[in-house]
């Protein structure tokens, strides 16, 4: 689980920056918007090779908006923290199966308890911010993580 973990979420975004990079050099602009997580910015147990690469990926993201300053390049990364995907809603029905609770407290108790707004983030959210960090308002933000987490990171 580790490798496919490691290249889907933190090798992917290197080769796809790296191709993408001398495009926006010879164009003198570009935005590169990574999504990182939440367990980007806060470990969680269970959970090494996801919160290793998403620390990665808020990684590369520095040390690629470094690289690329006064370019007319950004890059950025958006945290969010739990959005209702595929993914989540499996995990939340294999947790109501684990533990016998109902669905709303299995949000709470597995997924929301980060959260101190207790409302998972949603795809507005996320692609609302992207929105942003692609705008011209945004020429001057870069290497930086723009976390989405209902207030999980601000703890």
């Amino acid at each position: 689980k580790w490798d496919a973990v490691i290249a889907i979420n933190l090798s992917a975004t290197f080769h796809t920056i790296a191709a993408a990079v001398p495009h926006m050099r010879e164009s003198g602009w570009g935005r590169i918007i990574n999504i990182a997580s939440a367990h980007g910015l806060r470990a969680s147990p269970n959970k090494s090779a996801y919160v290793a690469s998403k620390h990665g990926v808020v990684g590369l993201t520095k040390v690629v908006a470094l690289e690329e300053a006064g370019k007319g390049i950004t890059c950025n990364a958006i945290c969010p923290g739990y959005v209702l995907t595929p993914l989540v809603e499996q995990q939340i029905e294999d947790r109501m199966r684990e533990s016998g609770l109902d669905r709303r407290e299995t949000e709470l108790q597995f997924f929301l308890d980060k959260h101190p707004s207790k409302q998972f983030v949603t795809l507005d959210e996320v692609s609302g911010a992207a929105v942003f960090l692609a705008s011209a308002s945004a020429a001057q933000v870069t290497g930086t993580t723009l976390s989405i987490d209902g207030g999980w990171t601000a703890e």
